[in-house]
């Protein structure tokens, strides 16, 4: 029934095989005995996807849940009598995961030796479900959902340009002052931001300005934008965390500081399922301890 609910979810008998270090022909015969047992068709299998029946469609709605309770009431059976231990499946951005909560995970696992972290870095969406995501982090405003959410932190953006950029600027380009200098300069843009060109400022006294930046390059990772600031091809928006080192080389240079950009909510988001798995709470508990009163710069 586990593995079944994996193949609907992921859609492919080749990831859950991957999930459970296993070969796909044994996946595949572990729905085929499943199908032997119940006496029905669950799962069309093609050359290029693997789809629910509609008995099969059925059967995973209510096999889901069942599922996933089973696993919590023999986890919550084994927590009094030992360490956590098994897979636990975290999602983060590559910058934020390399930059900032590596570090926590191997302190996590230090302390749960038998813990075994599956990290994903990915600065797409990921959709948790589908991809068997334990714990995800999300930085930035959360869309309505059903997950499960728990603010465990705040970073402040920042208006940065390599110091190289800065150095080549012609005689009559002077650095921006102001919100509307940037449409004058090249600017590099987050394209997995809400805002992505759409930069907001606001001023000490609370009134916001909004400027639309253009410039040779946008990008999906974050660790691009960090290479492309060190070799001076512009001016980026970014969060404290991704520049902090190159801040205190002098590599990169912080701009416009008596401008104020709007901070950065932080939280650990949890499919449904996963509310009462104390992995899941252990591993929040950690992060939230970790990132209690610590200014991420």
């Amino acid at each position: 029934m586990q593995t079944f609910v994996r193949v609907v979810e992921t859609g492919s008998f080749s990831a859950v095989a991957r999930e459970q270090a296993a070969t796909q022909s044994a996946i595949s015969k572990q729905v085929a005995s499943l199908e032997k047992y119940l006496g029905v068709r669950l799962l069309v299998r093609t050359t290029r996807a693997v789809t629910p029946t509609d008995e099969g469609l059925r059967y995973f709605e209510e096999v889901r849940r069942l599922v996933a309770e089973i696993g919590e009431a023999e986890s919550h059976l084994r927590e009094g009598e030992r360490a956590l231990s098994g897979p636990l499946r975290v999602a983060t951005s590559v910058g934020f995961g390399l930059r900032v909560l590596l570090p926590h995970v191997r302190s996590f696992m230090r302390k749960n030796p038998d813990v075994v972290i599956d990290l994903k870095l990915d600065d797409g969406f990921v959709d948790l479900v589908e991809q068997g995501i334990d714990v995800a982090v999300r930085i930035g405003s959360l869309a309505d959902s059903s997950l499960v959410a728990r603010r465990i932190a705040t970073s402040q953006r920042m208006l940065v340009a390599g110091r190289n950029y800065l150095a080549q600027l012609s005689l009559d380009q002077k650095p921006p002052k102001i919100p509307q200098d940037l449409q004058q300069h090249a600017c590099l843009v987050y394209t997995e931001l809400r805002m992505r060109n759409q930069w907001e400022f606001s001023t000490a006294d609370g009134s916001a300005v909004s400027v639309r930046v253009h410039g040779p390059l946008q990008t999906n990772n974050s660790e691009v934008l960090r290479s492309c600031l060190r070799d001076g091809m512009g001016i980026c928006y970014v969060p404290d965390w991704l520049i902090s080192d190159l801040i205190v080389t002098g590599e990169v240079v912080a701009l416009m500081q008596d401008w104020l950009l709007n901070p950065i909510p932080i939280h650990l988001v949890s499919p449904p399922a996963r509310k009462h798995s104390s992995k899941v709470r252990a591993f929040g508990d950690h992060m939230a301890a970790a990132f209690s009163g610590v200014d991420l710069l």
